[in-house]
């Protein structure tokens, strides 16, 4: 099986005020059914339909639905990392709408002040499963689809493909200790055409932006 995320930008911000303390939320589009979406992948709606209902029945209604700040490399919620908690999950069509309060959690309070900062945040939803290529040559989600989370808050949408556009131009990236490498600079650079000849442009540009990051972290 495989770990699939997928991006979307339609989430909208709410602030309510309850008894004089204000309360956090996003809420939109959190996953589409039987569109072709940006990492080339479709979902059926009725898998996602299928996957829904177990996530509501096991999680949203036993308030342990649960997202993060930030991207993980893993399908576990690292509950050090929560930053929301989902409230619903419905279908509309072939949308599916979701809404979740930002929690006073470490995490959850640098996203409230995010969001009042005026700051632009994407959602991913995160899942494990298996894909195959339907009659369209696009790689389809089978009924095996687990979904993990409806969506953890990300960095900026657009932030990997600015950072893509300066590598493939050779911008060099520097930070407190050094710089990267040349050499580093090019594995960089094949990973993202080596995704475009796939037709995964967009989801080897998200690989190679938070392996920066990582490579940052150790320097």
């Amino acid at each position: 099986m495989k770990l699939m995320a997928e991006l979307t930008e339609e989430v909208k911000y709410l602030i309510e005020e309850k008894e004089g303390k204000k309360q956090f939320y996003i809420e939109g589009i959190f996953m589409q059914g039987d569109i072709e979406n940006r990492n080339g992948r479709v979902y059926p709606v009725s898998v996602l339909e299928k996957e829904v209902q177990r996530y509501n029945e096991q999680y949203i209604q036993k308030n342990r639905a649960y997202g993060e700040l930030g991207h993980p490399s893993g399908p576990s919620i690292n509950l050090e990392r929560v930053s929301h908690m989902f409230k619903s999950l419905k279908r509309e069509g072939n949308n599916f709408i979701g809404r979740a309060k930002i929690m006073d959690t470490p995490y959850g309070n640098i996203v409230k002040n995010l969001m009042q900062e005026g700051a632009c945040l994407g959602v991913s939803s995160r899942g494990l499963g298996s894909m195959r290529e339907n009659a369209n040559g696009i790689m389809e989600v089978q009924s095996d689809f687990f979904l993990a989370t409806a969506g953890d808050i990300v960095a900026d949408p657009s932030a990997p493909d600015a950072f893509v556009q300066g590598i493939m131009e050779g911008v060099e990236w520097v930070w407190d200790n050094g710089i990267i490498k040349a050499r580093q600079l090019e594995q960089y650079k094949q990973q993202i055409e080596e995704g475009a000849k796939r037709g995964r442009t967009e989801e080897a540009s998200i690989k190679v932006f938070e392996q920066f990051f990582r490579d940052l972290s150790k320097s």
